[in-house]
């Protein structure tokens, strides 16, 4: 097993070009570019469209982490159902909007967890009424896995950290990589399809728990790995931070598919703008992720120019 010296110490282009070979060995020169219609999208010639796909969050935009990255910047843009009855109501709403799909999320509570044992029901529910329901759930309790496999959701996601140091500075959280560990452990216990999350440059734009989470996700398994990168948002406390270098996503995104051959890994929503997003993306085509969400235009050119089948739709990249 390498550690990560050997992953930082390796051109950046051999390991691209190891990862690529391998990617060709266990996967078609297809691609799915995603874009999930909560922001609007337009890559030339794909547009998304309002409402098909939605995002809702249990807590509203409160948490009681308050990460560095985030800040609860993200939960804002969420669709708030703080009870049980309003989920309902909104689920109704949504699907008369003519939404198919919803990832539903939340704040953390002091522990760790996504306050989802309240809404178990609800879940069910809009299962019931034929809509693709993914969560990100945070750290995973038994009782809760349980429960997500009872009410049929279709995919949980969770951020899986490799680094004790970034649990505890960055999500201002008293727990250990071994939490993380069991989460995925839950997941796979109970029959459900984990779709861990690993953010590129989460320490404060410095690699550092990276590689230890994909031997995690390597180690205890899951349906799929989506890869994202540290967003520098304005309003929290890495706001101002440069982008990380999309040699360090490269060198993520070649590790992830040389350990894990066969896993079909995506490039996710949170990226830097500017031109280190349009270099990230063009590492992932040359690794051969099977998805990138809201890819630029030149992005989809080059795919094509390497030979590669685009598709496309407007729910989450881990909807293959």
């Amino acid at each position: 097993m390498m550690s990560t010296a050997n992953w930082l110490e390796e051109r950046v282009e051999d390991l691209v070009a190891r990862a690529r070979a391998t990617s060709r060995a266990h996967f078609p020169a297809e691609i799915l570019f995603a874009a999930p219609s909560q922001k609007h999208y337009d890559g030339g010639e794909y547009r998304n469209e309002p409402h098909h796909f939605e995002t809702i969050s249990v807590t509203g935009s409160a948490c009681a982490l308050k990460c560095d990255h985030c800040g609860t910047r993200i939960l804002q843009s969420m669709h708030a159902a703080k009870s049980p009855a309003r989920f309902r109501s909104l689920g109704i709403e949504l699907a008369q909007q003519g939404a198919e799909g919803v990832l539903v999320s939340g704040g953390c509570l002091e522990d760790g967890t996504v306050p989802l044992d309240r809404f178990l029901d609800a879940l069910a529910e809009l299962k019931a009424q034929g809509m693709r329901v993914l969560v990100h759930s945070g750290l995973v309790r038994p009782e809760v896995a349980r429960g997500l496999k009872a009410a049929g959701v279709d995919q949980v996601l969770l951020d899986i950290i490799g680094d004790n140091d970034t649990i505890r500075e960055v999500y201002h959280l008293d727990r250990t990589v071994e939490a993380y560990r069991e989460s995925l452990r839950l997941l796979a216990e109970n029959g459900l399809a984990a779709v861990p999350h690993v953010v590129v440059g989460l320490h404060y734009g410095r690699i550092r728990g990276e590689f230890e989470a994909l031997r995690m996700i390597q180690e205890e398994g899951a349906a799929q790995l989506v890869i994202v990168v540290l967003e520098p948002l304005p309003g929290t406390a890495m706001a101002g931070l440069p982008p990380v270098p999309a040699e360090d996503v490269a060198r993520v995104l070649a590790a992830a598919r040389l350990m894990m051959p066969e896993m079909p890994i995506s490039l996710g929503c949170a990226k830097p703008p500017g031109p280190v997003k349009e270099a990230m993306e063009r590492y992932a085509v040359d690794v051969g992720v099977q998805s990138i969400a809201y890819p630029l235009p030149a992005t989809i050119a080059y795919a094509r120019s390497q030979g590669v089948t685009a598709r496309y739709h407007q729910q989450c990249c881990s909807v293959l």
